[in-house]
């Protein structure tokens, strides 16, 4: 199934979605640079998808499984990610500024160099991931399970690379 294939049944919702993925394990599915911003994708099973460069800003991915997929340079600022799986996901330099990721799952999950500024993370889960390099400027984290030691490896605000250190609308 081709790339534009896949994201006209993914649009069609999470049930249709689902459905298809659930008759078709084995089916890869590669979604890298497609725009699914402002989409309704609450609850749709995007396990080991790729989606890297995708455009997922304002969508509603709350409930979504994301497990082991690879979202590298993404685009989910303003995103709903609350209650997502995220376990094992690949986040590395995502910008997700301004997103709710709220009870999320990033167990095991690569979040180096991703913008997480003003984003609500509150009781996410951050078990074993890598937030090297994480920006983390006026993010909610009340009640999120994260040590120490993975919080040190975070950047301080003034180190912002381009575009992040400019907000613009």
């Amino acid at each position: 199934m081709t790339i534009q294939q896949q994201l006209e049944l993914l649009k069609q919702g999470s049930n249709a979605w689902n459905t298809w993925r659930q008759q078709n394990p084995s089916e890869q599915v590669d979604l890298h640079e497609t725009d699914l911003s402002n989409s309704n994708l609450s609850g749709a099973n995007l396990n080991r998808v790729n989606l890297t460069g995708a455009v997922i800003s304002g969508a509603n991915l709350s409930k979504a499984d994301l497990s082991w997929s690879i979202l590298i340079g993404a685009d989910l600022r303003k995103a709903d990610v609350k209650e997502a799986n995220l376990t094992g996901a690949d986040l590395s330099g995502a910008d997700a500024m301004e997103a709710n990721f709220t009870r999320a799952n990033f167990t095991k999950a690569v979040l180096i160099d991703t913008n997480f500024i003003e984003a609500d993370l509150s009781e996410a889960n951050f078990v074993e991931a890598d937030l090297t390099g994480a920006y983390l400027r006026g993010a909610n984290l009340r009640g999120a399970f994260i040590t120490q030691t993975q919080l040190g490896k975070a950047r301080e605000p003034e180190e912002l690379p381009p575009p992040w250190n400019t907000v613009t609308d």
